[in-house]
């Protein structure tokens, strides 16, 4: 398992599994995305922005995710535990259907993690949502802690946090 950063040729291949993905969730009742959020065009500004990478397993895409700062003006709904400038946010972890329930979405956190650490982040914050069980299950397993709320269009998101 690897990752890099996705140039721009590259959302394609990223946006068809996400839709796959998106086509998943709604199956199992969990309607987090839709064709409103994330677009084709969200993953093209990452990947313009530099801040789009891609986890592969034998050269396949297994999942994708955005790191940067940019934090929703919801989460000052917070109470952050790191109140420091060296943080980061992970935005749109996805795993590919493909690849799910094999623990890629644990191992690519870990990933970053180990990554943003040797860059001298100090923490890592994101949002989810809170119908989404799988996800806040391995983001709880991994200590994420929950430190505040966040209600979108979507519904209720859980702004959390690991310190590093």
């Amino acid at each position: 398992m690897q990752f890099r950063k996705v140039s721009v040729a590259g959302v394609h291949a990223i946006f068809t599994f996400v839709q796959a993905a998106i086509s998943k969730m709604i199956s199992q009742g969990i309607f987090q995305w839709d064709e409103i959020y994330p677009t084709q065009n969200d993953f093209l500004a990452d990947a313009q922005n530099n801040q789009l990478y891609i986890v592969e397993i034998d050269d396949k895409p297994a999942a994708c995710f955005v790191l940067n700062k940019d934090c929703d003006e919801e989460y000052k709904n917070g109470k952050w535990s790191y109140t420091g400038n060296d943080y980061i946010v992970i935005h749109r972890l996805c795993v590919n259907p493909e690849f799910q329930n094999q623990g890629v979405g644990r191992k690519t956190c870990l990933m970053i993690e180990e990554m943003v650490k040797a860059q001298g982040v100090k923490a890592i914050k994101l949002d989810c949502f809170t119908q989404n069980p799988y996800s806040q299950k391995m983001y709880e397993k991994l200590g994420y802690k929950i430190v505040g709320y966040a209600d979108w269009r979507k519904g209720r998101f859980a702004l959390m946090e690991k310190v590093l």
